[in-house]
């Protein structure tokens, strides 16, 4: 099926480029998810999106698509899951996404990861993950108590891995790298773990989990991973149901750490030095150790609440 008249709307170029309606969105990114478009108009819509960036209103309406379409992980418990996305993985400074999810378990909360690898150049949440011996699902089901464990993109949704894997051939991140790291894939209880890389990305993405009235911890991520900067405290948002709870914004003249932190780590290497930090608490990188707090502050408020 032609998308054309979705590319001749946002593919005007930075300032002629037109912005989707939500429900126009959720149209075109349902086509795109089927795997209904060609290869040639597939890769127009990721250019143009990329050059036009996404409104939250779009962004909102691509998630209503993934909605009606993903596999969800079920959560009949009381007990909250914490979604982390990993979608960028690690290219000098170690993997510590795999250490949040180690933390956040040690505070009583079930961890889902979810990703999908689309540079093999970086070093993998899932290969340090299963380095470190925890489980990767190859098929969905409810996670036990304190239960870490990860998931491939692929098990959650195949459209959205297919959207994901143009980045191998156009070299550049698509509006599937925003979604998944949008998206909640439990069905139930849940909190999302969101992050962004650059500055730009963080009004469009506060408004739209605001939109979709998501309990999340909103951060700049470290690497494009959803983990705090081991080197300086950033700025954090705390979202109950997309009402803001808490903000934390120490700015950027804050303290820096000068560890020298080990560069280019394997995944075994990565999994061997998150053993080192767990066995020694005190040298837990301290923005890391506050992320994990102000994660279970935010699920003990929504979640313990009358």
């Amino acid at each position: 099926m032609s998308i054309s008249h979705f590319i001749k709307e946002i593919g005007r170029g930075k300032q002629g480029a037109r912005d989707l309606t939500r429900a126009q969105a959720d149209e075109l990114m349902g086509l795109v998810l089927d795997g209904a478009v060609s290869d040639l108009q597939l890769g127009a819509f990721c250019i143009a999106m990329r050059v036009k960036g996404e409104t939250d209103q779009e962004m909102a309406g691509f998630l209503d698509a993934l909605d009606k379409r993903i596999q969800r992980i079920p959560n009949d418990s009381a007990a909250p899951v914490v979604v982390v996305p990993s979608y960028n993985g690690a290219r000098r400074l170690p993997l510590f996404t795999p250490l949040l999810a180690l933390l956040l378990s040690a505070q009583g909360l079930r961890v889902l990861v979810h990703g999908a690898n689309t540079e093999d150049a970086r070093i993998s949440t899932e290969a340090v993950m299963r380095e470190l011996g925890l489980t990767c699902l190859s098929a969905l089901r409810g996670l036990t108590s304190s239960e870490v464990v990860y998931a491939r993109t692929e098990l959650l949704c195949p459209g959205l891995w297919r959207l994901l894997q143009v980045r191998r051939s156009l070299g550049l991140r698509n509006s599937g790298h925003s979604l998944a790291k949008l998206m909640n894939p439990v069905d139930g209880p849940a909190l999302l773990v969101a992050s962004y890389t650059h500055p730009e990305y963080e009004i469009s993405m506060l408004q739209t989990l605001q939109l979709m009235h998501t309990n999340a911890q909103l951060l700049r991520g470290t690497e494009g991973e959803p983990v705090a900067d081991p080197r300086r405290m950033r700025k954090s948002i705390l979202l109950n149901a997309g009402v803001l709870y808490a903000e934390h914004d120490p700015q950027d003249t804050a303290a820096i750490d000068n560890t020298a932190y080990p560069i280019g780590l394997n995944a075994a290497q990565t999994a061997d030095y998150i053993r080192a930090l767990l066995a020694d608490p005190e040298r837990i990188p301290a923005p890391i150790k506050a992320q994990v707090a102000q994660i279970s502050e935010l699920a003990k408020v929504i979640f313990d609440s009358p």
